[in-house]
């Protein structure tokens, strides 16, 4: 039985000329035309203007939009508790203290609403955050002009977390990546186009990627010898691997396509009461990097973790929603603003086999098995 994968590499056959040529001209070390070439394509697509640092992970390029914010020890950071682990986990290396939000029903995403309502209490108090880190959620953009207008006017460095978004538009018609002071895009084999594994720090501020590259290079003074007067890291992507992602961005609209089309026919197989598909808002177009829906048991007789060990049991990957951070035994105790709906969504939702090379055969069996498993389709 061949397994069915959540979401794995696919290759377009673009990248082999492209590491051929790295390889050719001896770029294999950190830094090459390659990298310089991946910058500017990322660029191009989000419309231009902006600053693009590639780097090892979209983990990296957190860590470094956070330092070079000012984030620091005592300083807070508002966070979706609905997002991977990576899109947190640099808070604490800045010794800042993250403050987990909840999502909009409508729409899965950081809920502006609740977020507005609660920086105009900590704007009273005097206890507003240093920053705050909306997620893209499934390769969903979020609502880029609130959270913009939001933190001009509270005076906070916005940084969107768009490691799942990369050929997304939110619903302004905006690319997904493009916006705040800083956007994360992640280049993970399990993402919408690959490098096997990198990042990317993008911004509109020039000095912000100056910084970022500066640090990325282990902070090395300009000295004939190695000098440093602040600590850095060795976060730079490799050439090799840039030019892996220069052959992926020749196929990103083909791949984001591709699996659009995938969770549309999912939402047809699967329509029934009792299934809720993530929304998408009017005028967005989603990745749908993995397609999430929740069951309800109540309607349904089944329960998400029945459907996921069924799939589990034929070999196929299926995976629960991100687990709030909230409720990891890592921030036990943290600060957390909401009414569950991250929660509730956790409890009833999976994320289906989504990858851009799902094959229909492939699809099909997931459908079937997950509609032997429901009221109406039992003998």
């Amino acid at each position: 039985m061949m397994r069915i994968w959540l979401s794995r590499p696919h290759m377009s056959g673009h990248e082999e000329a492209r590491v051929a040529e790295a390889f050719a001209s001896n770029f294999v070390a950190p830094l090459g035309p390659q990298l310089s070439a991946f910058e500017a394509r990322i660029n191009e697509h989000l419309g231009g203007g902006l600053h693009c640092v590639g780097l090892s992970s979209g983990s990296a390029a957190l860590h470094l939009a956070l330092r070079i914010a000012g984030v620091g020890k005592g300083d807070t950071v508002w966070v979706s508790s609905m997002t991977f682990a990576g899109g947190v986990f640099p808070v604490i290396y800045e010794q800042a203290t993250p403050v987990f939000l909840d999502l909009g029903p409508d729409h899965w995403t950081l809920d502006p609403d609740l977020v507005e309502t609660a920086l105009e209490q900590a704007a009273k108090e005097g206890t507003l955050p240093k920053a705050l880190i909306p997620t893209d959620l499934y390769g969903q953009g979020v609502n880029r002009a609130r959270f913009e207008g939001m933190a001009a006017r509270f005076g906070i460095r916005l940084i969107v977390d768009s490691a799942e978004s990369l050929g997304a538009r939110d619903a302004t018609g905006a690319p997904c990546g493009s916006a705040g002071d800083a956007a994360v895009l992640s280049f993970n084999g399990n993402k919408i186009i690959t490098t096997s594994g990198g990042g990317m720090l993008v911004t509109r501020h020039a000095d912000w990627a100056e910084q970022a590259r500066f640090l990325a290079t282990q902070a090395r003074d300009p000295a004939p010898h190695y000098q440093h007067s602040t600590y850095g890291y060795n976060y730079r992507l490799s050439n090799i691997c840039a030019a892996i992602g220069l052959g992926q961005m020749e196929v990103l609209e083909a791949r984001v396509n591709a699996r659009r089309a995938v969770n549309e026919r999912y939402r047809a197989a699967l329509a029934r009461p009792g299934i809720t598909f993530m929304p998408e808002p009017a005028g967005a177009h989603s990745t749908r990097w993995l397609t999430a829906l929740t069951f309800d048991p109540d309607i349904l007789g089944v329960t998400r973790e029945d459907v996921r060990l069924a799939l589990a049991a034929a070999e196929i990957e299926a995976r629960p929603l991100w687990k709030p951070m909230h409720t990891q035994p890592l921030f036990e105790g943290s600060r957390y603003i909401g009414s569950g709906v991250d929660e509730r969504l956790f409890a009833n939702g999976l994320c289906l086999p989504s990858g851009s090379d799902l094959t229909q055969a492939e699809q099909d069996e997931v459908i079937e098995r997950i509609l032997a498993l429901l009221p109406d389709s039992r003998g």
